[in-house]
């Protein structure tokens, strides 16, 4: 393998597809909630809606790759068509909708629905390219040895890609739809040059020794009673991942809006880029913590800097009001740890889950990893942030539309769902620990 082009290719296509994910989980959002006047519950929806495709998707395309034993087909195809699917949000425009369904008495609704399908159409390419294909094909290119140092570097990769997409944006005006329209060329576009360089850069992992499953059997693989039994370690760490994106779900799809218009701070940009640049560095050095001391040990840091920052956004700025430098202080060093134990916390499961997947069936476990990353996280976790803010401030905008306002009780409900974690991790230590003790 040669060494310095995979880790080219990890960070290209990583940083690429986060690049995509980011403009979908976290401005998606303000697209719908600025151009179509969005609820909370339209917000919820389309994320829950976009977690189940990319679950069914990662489960049957991962399944086909391990038959086929091909990723590179899949990622450099699945990028294309990304990000052809990408570009076909430019066309989401509420002159364009009124102008083609002039009987439509809602279109703001229309369009609200078009961008849930259109989202749908996206994640199945997305998640075939990225969930399914390259996180695969990079669990067959790394071992033990490597394996946390890689995933430290994939795990910074939605931070950059925040970073990216923050920057970027700066020069756009979100309240303009001609602006959107920019944007989706843009990320678009990017994505489909990626899908066609990934031909030339990707190397093909070795062929293994096939098995004699059927395709049906390798989907239906990682749901066996008796694989679970085997692999005891392995689900347990997937049924922590679950609790813990549960609550990062509870407040990401409205963070942006969050700090915007409730926060009022419309220079949240320059103030988040320091924390992500910082939270960058501390995933990628921590990934050779991870590989030195392993899964257990590394979690709780990064579940403690997570609670840290959960507690600072929750208090300062919610409950004090203070406004000016005053808050955005507290509201830089919340979001630090915020962030760094999400993106942390995130490489000790990658590499907790990578570890613990079988040999040469890692196609046929990615949708697995979807479903306690993505499904039941993106369908759980956004319904507790919508019921928090069911009554929710309301604003009336320019146009005499109304919309909600965010409020820091999301941060409250998420550091519960991480205590539920915590205590979960605890108990099964103690349990571990138990019969040792007993034999002493």
């Amino acid at each position: 393998m040669n060494r310095k082009k995979f880790y080219l290719a990890l960070v290209i296509f990583s940083l690429t597809g986060q690049v995509a994910w980011v403009v979908e989980n976290m401005y998606f959002n303000v697209f719908i909630y600025k151009m179509f006047n969005a609820s909370a519950a339209n917000i919820s929806l389309m994320v829950q809606a976009s977690a189940i495709t990319a679950a069914l998707t990662t489960i049957f395309m991962g399944a086909l790759s391990d038959r086929l034993q091909k990723r590179k087909i899949f990622m450099c195809l699945g990028y294309i068509a990304w990000g052809i699917s990408i570009l076909m949000f430019a066309l989401v425009r509420l002159d364009l909708i009124s102008s083609t369904f002039a009987a439509a008495s809602n279109a703001a609704a229309l369009a609200v629905t078009i961008v849930i399908i259109l989202d749908c159409v996206m994640t199945f390419f997305g998640s075939t390219a990225n969930d399914a294909a390259y996180n695969a094909w990079l669990t067959d290119r790394t071992d033990e040895t490597n394996r946390g140092r890689a995933e430290g570097i994939n795990s910074m990769m939605p931070l950059i890609a925040i970073l990216v997409v923050f920057g970027g944006f700066l020069g756009f005006d979100l309240n303009q739809a001609k602006s959107w329209t920019a944007i989706y060329l843009i990320i678009g576009g990017v994505v489909l040059v990626i899908g066609i360089l990934g031909f030339f850069l990707i190397e093909e992992a070795p062929a293994q020794r096939k098995d004699d499953l059927s395709y049906s059997e390798t989907i239906l693989y990682g749901f066996k009673p008796s694989v679970i039994k085997q692999n005891k370690k392995l689900y347990l760490t997937m049924l922590g991942f679950i609790i813990f994106n549960i609550s990062i779900q509870i407040f990401m799809p409205y963070l942006i809006i969050y700090y915007e218009q409730t926060l009022k701070m419309s220079d949240y940009v320059l103030i988040m880029a320091p924390a992500i640049i910082l939270a960058a560095v501390v995933t990628a050095l921590y990934g050779r913590v991870i590989d030195r001391i392993g899964f257990e040990r590394s979690l709780v840091p990064a579940l403690f800097m997570l609670a840290l920052g959960y507690v600072l956004l929750f208090l300062f700025p919610g409950i004090i009001r203070v406004e000016g430098l005053a808050m955005k202080i507290p509201v830089f060093i919340g979001s630090l740890f915020m962030m760094s134990g999400y993106l942390t916390g995130m490489a000790v499961f990658g590499t907790g889950i990578r570890n613990e997947t079988p040999d040469q069936m890692a196609g046929r476990f990615q949708g697995l990893r979807i479903i306690s990353q993505v499904l039941i996280p993106g369908v759980v976790g956004p319904a507790i942030g919508a019921a928090v803010l069911k009554n929710a401030e309301m604003i009336t905008n320019s146009d005499g539309t109304l919309s909600f306002l965010p409020n820091h009780q999301i941060f409250l409900w998420a550091l519960i769902a991480e205590a539920v974690l915590a205590a979960a991790f605890i108990g099964v230590m103690i349990h571990r620990q138990r019969p040792q003790a007993e034999g002493k």
